[in-house]
């Protein structure tokens, strides 16, 4: 084993600066059994680095080569499996654990107590050695021992020791001069013995030689001794004599240190007393103001504005740390809360009385505007109030409980005085609309109060007289109550229009202005806003609280404010819906057409008023407004179809053109007067739809009835006029009902001419049906003239029936019988006429071809022509 660590120490470790400790012949546990070596290795450099490298016998011949090497401080474990029973298997736990099988016992405990003392030695590192015998790792040995062993690792490390070049030059040079040594190694031996003494003794003398420099040393350490102490002493004077102006120097530096801390005080002390004077004096000019300063000119209400907010900076200054301890700082803290309180009651107090003089004052102009439709005007009054703004923000920050209480006083006195003229405005606007005007007396208006005292006539049942004009017979016959415009003119409505649109056009600016006037004044803050409030949500404002959301005493937010805008808007003008909803429930009852005039008038400035602000008062009022007006239309559109529903007609005269048909024609061309580029338009189509739905419904109810007036003809003059009606007004909703309407005209004028010239030549007509029958039956036409009912005699019987002179009275016949049932409103009766005669030469034509078919050779032809039809329907129109 010697041989072979001499041959990896020169072969494998030298090389590479390695001084090669242990070494252990193993093999891996558990598999074929092939021999390497475990070397415990330390480089010659320092810082000295341990190793535990795995070497092996190369497959190529005998030298060793270097496989695998593990530094020793990543050794985590070593465990020799068996601390009492004698193991050969031990195992290493480096990144993993490595079994190996040494080859005797020996050896495995030499080299697991090399790798102990290495570890100890170089790495002091916590090495778990398990299963080891303690007397191998030997951590029972005290101290001292310890140290003795560490000089045997010493030893044991230092064991063997290769030489250096010089060493080996020096050998060779005496080896040399010796060749025999090589031959005899004990005179060689002998040789060496004596040099070594010869040497020996010259070291002696030469130390005995230099005994008298060591002397001579030994005086001159003992003379520097001496002076050494000297110095020491002179140093410890110097010590003692430095120490003394050090003390001076510490309490030089302590004063200094306190007269510079003295300064900074007093730079502070400065700076706080400035800081206190220049932001918590107020100017005797200012204090002036805000006791004595004159609150009715402009100049004084801006010295009072600019004292006011000198006294709000004061108040609302950051003190620093420390400044409310002061009793200066809490007295002029108490003198400036002083001043407020006066300064804010004697503001309240002027206001209240500038209130109360502008309620005076509008009363006065009442009387100018009594008899004219104009609204006073608020702007004198919102001018000079506004010089107030800023001191009301002034208020609004410093004490909201005044600003509350004039926020209320100035809702109670404006409530009153708005009320009193918009009560006055809103009677000369009825009486404007009733009492000139002869549906004034109509519906019991008196005088000018404009108010109704009578009631609406009930709707008697229709009916239809045989004589007259249309427009005669609907005015006998209908009493149309508040339902129908016939009794009304033009001008009337024109007139009510013009007035409920100045109505809204005097509203309109009144509530903006107020409303701006309020924003400005009270510092609210107005912006538009998704979602309105109505005023069912607002509660009656009493003397504390504004709304349910409202807390007193507590300053608004943006939103709040917004909200507070529209409930101070609406205590204000609280009677403005009720006189809108009475001047509508007016208008309505004067003629219910006039919703059409409202609907179209309100939803404008409804719209007006969202494109400004969608949730202000004057949105939300006038969109409440809106809904009665709505519905007011809804029910003059179902009053119209609840009259065609009762609709009676005469069984004595003939029916002519519906009275509903035509009142269809009147409301739709006035509605679309009105309703030219309206924002409602929806809502009147999806009228027209109910409407004509109605009149083809009930139409088609009369025409079944009638007894007088056949079907069809009842059908087709009312259809034609309202096709004729849809036609002119061009109603782009109505386009598929008018299409249907024509078509049921065209149906039914086909209808009756069929049905009406079945009668001029019945036998004939009777004759040929029977002809088409018996084809119809399978008879080949050439074979028909052998039927005995429909042979060439049979034909010539009929057809000698039938001469020209009594065609043109049968014809003569037919045109009076078509003139006593068509009306002369229509003028349908020449367009019958002419569809009777295409019919006619269309029958004859048929008659002719059945002739040629059936009874080919025979010469039969009728005993006129197609001219004579002509002829005879030409003169028969003339004559009549």
């Amino acid at each position: 084993m010697t041989a072979i660590k001499h041959a990896l120490q020169r072969d494998i470790f030298t090389p590479n600066d390695e001084r090669l400790l242990s070494i252990v012949n193993v093999c891996k546990a558990g598999k074929k059994k092939r021999n390497c070596f475990l070397c415990a290795t330390v480089t010659t450099e320092r810082p000295v680095q341990v190793n535990v490298v795995k070497v092996k016998k190369s497959d190529k011949g005998d030298f060793y080569k270097r496989q695998t090497a593990w530094a020793l401080r990543d050794l985590a474990v070593v465990d020799a499996k068996d601390a009492i029973k004698e193991s050969p298997e031990f195992d290493l736990h480096f990144d993993k654990v490595y079994k190996w099988v040494a080859s005797s016992t020996v050896e495995k405990n030499t080299f697991i107590s090399c790798i102990w003392k290495l570890n100890q030695r170089y790495l002091r590192k916590k090495i778990d050695f398990i299963n080891v015998s303690s007397q191998l790792l030997e951590e029972s040995v005290p101290s001292g021992e310890n140290q003795s062993v560490a000089g045997g690792d010493e030893e044991a490390v230092d064991e063997y020791q290769e030489l250096n070049a010089r060493e080996e030059q020096d050998i060779e040079i005496m080896m040399e001069g010796c060749e025999y040594a090589i031959a005899n190694a004990e005179a060689f031996a002998e040789k060496l013995s004596r040099e070594l003494q010869v040497l020996d003794g010259a070291n002696i003398q030469s130390i005995m030689a230099s005994e008298k420099q060591v002397n001579i040393l030994m005086k001159l350490l003992d003379e520097a001794l001496k002076e050494v102490d000297q110095i020491e002493l002179k140093l410890s004077s110097y010590e003692e004599m430095l120490q003394s102006v050090k003390e001076q120097m510490d309490q030089i530096s302590e004063s200094n240190h306190l007269i510079h801390l003295s300064n900074t005080n007093n730079v502070k002390l400065l700076s706080e007393i400035e800081f206190l004077v220049n932001h918590m004096d107020l100017a005797k000019g200012h204090i002036k103001a805000l006791q004595e300063g004159d609150l009715t000119s402009s100049r004084g209400i801006e010295a009072c504005t600019n004292a006011a907010d000198a006294l709000l900076q004061c108040m609302n200054v950051a003190l620093r740390p420390g400044h409310d301890m002061l009793h200066a700082v809490k007295q002029q803290q108490q003198r400036f809360s002083d001043l407020r309180e006066q300064f804010a009651r004697r503001l309240a107090s002027h206001l209240n009385s500038v209130f109360v003089q502008q309620g005076h004052d509008q009363s006065s102009t009442l009387a100018q505007h009594s008899a004219e439709l104009t609204l006073p005007n608020h702007h004198p009054f919102h001018r000079d109030l506004l010089r107030y703004a800023k001191l009301m923000e002034w208020l609004k920050n410093t004490d909201y409980g005044k600003y509350e209480g004039l926020t209320k006083n100035y809702m109670d006195y404006l409530s009153r005085l708005y009320e009193r003229e918009i009560k006055d405005f809103f009677e000369v606007a009825k009486i404007k609309m009733t009492g000139t005007t002869r549906e004034g007396k109509k519906f019991g208006l008196h005088g000018s109060s404009g108010k109704l005292t009578g009631s609406t006539s009930s709707l008697n049942k229709l009916s239809v007289q045989s004589s007259g004009n249309r427009r005669s017979q609907s005015s006998s016959l209908l009493d149309m109550g508040n339902m129908s415009a016939s009794d009304l003119d033009v001008a009337d409505r024109t007139k009510f229009d013009k007035i409920f649109e100045q109505v809204l056009s005097e509203l309109e600016p009144l509530c903006l202005a107020e409303q701006d006037f309020i924003s400005k004044f009270f510092k609210l803050q107005q912006h538009q806003s998704t979602s309105g409030t109505t005023t069912n949500e607002v509660e009656e404002m009493d003397g504390v609280a504004l709304s349910r959301s409202y807390t007193p005493g507590v300053p608004q937010t943006v939103s709040s404010e917004k909200d507070m805008i529209r409930q101070m808007m609406t205590k204000i003008f609280r009677c403005i819906e009720p006189e809108l909803n009475n001047l509508i429930a007016l208008g309505d009852k004067i003629d219910s057409f006039n919703s059409l005039y409202m609907l179209v008038k309100m939803s404008h400035h409804v719209w007006t008023a969202q494109n400004v602000d969608p949730a202000s008062f004057l949105s939300t009022t006038l969109g409440n407004v809106l809904v009665t007006v709505k519905r007011n239309f809804d029910k003059c559109i179902s009053n119209q179809m609840k009259q065609m529903d009762e609709v009676k007609i005469s069984k004595k005269s003939k029916v002519g053109i519906l009275p509903f048909v035509a009142e269809f024609e009147e409301f739709a061309a006035l509605a679309e007067s009105i309703f030219k580029n309206a924002e409602r338009r929806g809502d009147l189509d999806k009228a027209y739809i109910k409407l004509i739905r109605a009149v083809f419904d009930s139409v088609e109810k009369v025409a079944n009835e009638s007894q007088k007036t056949p079907r069809d003809v009842v059908m087709m003059e009312n259809f034609h006029h309202i096709f004729a009606t849809l036609s002119r007004l061009k109603i782009s909703c109505l386009e598929a009902e008018k299409k249907e309407a024509k078509q049921k005209y065209t149906d039914h004028l086909q209808s009756y001419v069929i049905y009406s010239l079945g009668q001029p030549l019945e036998k004939l007509n009777h004759f040929f049906e029977g002809v088409e029958a018996r084809v119809a039956q399978g008879i080949r036409e050439e074979e028909v003239s052998y039927q005995l009912a429909f042979n060439k005699q049979e034909l010539r019987k009929v057809i000698k029936e039938y001469p020209g002179k009594e065609v043109k009275k049968g014809l003569d016949n037919l045109y009076k019988k078509v003139d006593k049932h068509l009306c002369e409103e229509e003028n349908l009766l020449q367009v019958v006429w002419h569809s009777m005669q295409d019919e006619f030469i269309r029958q004859y034509k048929h008659f002719e071809g059945l002739i040629a078919r059936c009874y080919p050779g025979s010469g039969i032809t009728m005993e006129f022509t197609i001219q004579d039809i002509l002829d005879y329907c030409s003169s028969i129109a003339q004559s009549h």
